[in-house]
């Protein structure tokens, strides 16, 4: 069964466990929207941040950290699954995670998280904006 999730307006890390569990538990899961996905924070310590992240490690050797949204998103769910197991990397392929809404699926029934779009806050910054930051050209 395959589940397609709308990230506009959630935040990254409660979309992402939710997204987690649903590949832990035998679901094949779509994420849209990936640019539109809200992390909450002072703006300039969540740049900062993932710039530091992007600038890790050596060129030939990584650890290597994409720059593009929704890999960036697709990375997050990532480290919230055992991915250094078989059934980890199993599970792993069954997240797609785009940017924007496909073709496809623009008349597909798309879910919400309630979970995860409860924001209570005004300081934040959409994950398009941290991929713009890194230099990425598609948001």
């Amino acid at each position: 069964m395959t589940i397609v999730i709308n990230a506009e307006g959630h935040i990254l890390g409660r979309l992402s466990t939710n997204v987690a569990k649903r590949l832990l538990d035998g679901e094949d899961v779509v994420v849209v929207n990936a640019e539109k996905a809200i992390i909450t924070g002072n703006r300039d310590v969540i740049l900062d941040n993932y710039q530091a992240k992007y600038k890790r490690g050596k060129q030939i050797n990584g650890p290597f950290f994409p720059k593009r949204a929704d890999l960036i998103l697709k990375r997050t769910v990532r480290g919230m699954i055992p991915f250094k197991t078989s059934r980890g990397r199993e599970v792993y392929r069954h997240l797609k995670v785009f940017v924007g809404v496909p073709k496809e699926m623009a008349s597909v029934k798309m879910e919400r998280v309630e979970s995860a779009t409860n924001l209570w806050t005004d300081k934040y910054v959409t994950l398009g904006e941290v991929a713009e930051h890194l230099g990425s050209r598609l948001r």
